[in-house]
């Protein structure tokens, strides 16, 4: 599998096009068995935010969780539509597309 981010970001942005549920979708989208740990220092987020965000995902039904052992398993569901009325249109393949890992 590639890993698309640095192991540490050299610094992060005062302000960034994409929000952190985007940065955690994107996290979870490149590896579906990542830990919220990792998830928040790729994101540079606390656990506890990383976990409020993907509770979020979970209910909203754009990530699938499921259980292997003891570590949890996400799947992103990219054929939901975007949230905000301006993109409802689209979905979430139409952003998250070029942030999969091909397999």
């Amino acid at each position: 599998m590639v890993n698309r981010f640095a192991e540490q970001p050299a610094e992060i942005p005062s302000w960034t096009f994409l929000t952190n549920h985007a940065h955690v979708m994107i996290c979870i989208t490149q590896n579906p068995e990542v830990r919220l740990a990792e998830i928040a220092r790729k994101v540079g987020i606390g656990e506890r935010a990383v976990h409020s965000i993907v509770h979020d995902l979970v209910e909203a039904g754009y990530v699938n969780l499921s259980k292997s052992g003891r570590h949890n398993v996400y799947q992103v569901r990219l054929d939901r539509p975007l949230r905000h009325p301006l993109e409802a249109s689209h979905q979430i393949i139409d952003v998250f597309g070029p942030f999969t890992v091909a397999t």
